[in-house]
C-alpha cells in the first residue's frame, strides 16, 4: 500500500543553520528528507554557495561532486522555478508561485527494492509524471543519494510566448 506524507514549511531555509533548525533536519524520516531537498533547491537563485552547503548537509558523508554541481547549474540556470513546482498551489499559470510551502512525498511498491536505499516520489505541477529522489541510509539517518527532480517542466506563463 502506498504511503504518503505531507510536509509543510513556514519558511524556506536560506543557509545551513536555518536548515539545521528545522525539525525535519534530524534526517530520520526519508519523506521529510525529500521535502528538505526541494526546500533547499528553492534557494539556488538567491545563493548558490549556501544552497551547495545545505545540499552537502543533506548528502551526509559524500558531498556534491563537481559533476553534481555542474548538473545543478545546467538544470536550474534561468529555470529557478523548477523546485517551486513541487509545492501545493503552484502551476505554470501562476509562474510556479505556491500558495504555501506544502509538499506531498509518496512511495510505491518499488521504493524499497534495495536494502539501505529508498526511492520516493513527488508530483510537479509542471510535469505529467512524478519525479523521484533516491536516498541512502546510514545508521538511523537518510541522505540524498540521487536527484531526479530537475528535468524540464512546462514553461511558466510569464516566460511562455504562446501563453
Amino acid at each position: 500500500m502506498e504511503k504518503r506524507q505531507t510536509i509543510t514549511f513556514s519558511t524556506l531555509p536560506q543557509n545551513v543553520e536555518q536548515l539545521k533548525s528545522l525539525k525535519e533536519s534530524a534526517l530520520t524520516n526519508p519523506f521529510e528528507v525529500c521535502a528538505l531537498v526541494v526546500a533547499t533547491l528553492c534557494n539556488y537563485e538567491n545563493n548558490v554557495d549556501e544552497t551547495i552547503n545545505m545540499l552537502n548537509f543533506l548528502k551526509g558523508p559524500q558531498p556534491l561532486s563537481p559533476y553534481e554541481k555542474q548538473f545543478l547549474k545546467d538544470r536550474l540556470q534561468g529555470k529557478f522555478y523548477k523546485p517551486f513546482s513541487f509545492f501545493k498551489g503552484s502551476s505554470p499559470q501562476n509562474n510556479y508561485q505556491p500558495s504555501e510551502y506544502t509538499i506531498e512525498v509518496f512511495d510505491n511498491p518499488y521504493s524499497y527494492q534495495n536494502a539501505g536505499y529508498v526511492t520516493l516520489w513527488m508530483n510537479s505541477s509542471g510535469a505529467d509524471s512524478p519525479r523521484q529522489l533516491k536516498l541512502r541510509q546510514k545508521g538511523t539517518q537518510w541522505f540524498l543519494w540521487e536527484n531526479f527532480l530537475l528535468s524540464d517542466i512546462r514553461t511558466p506563463a510569464a516566460d511562455d510566448p504562446w501563453a
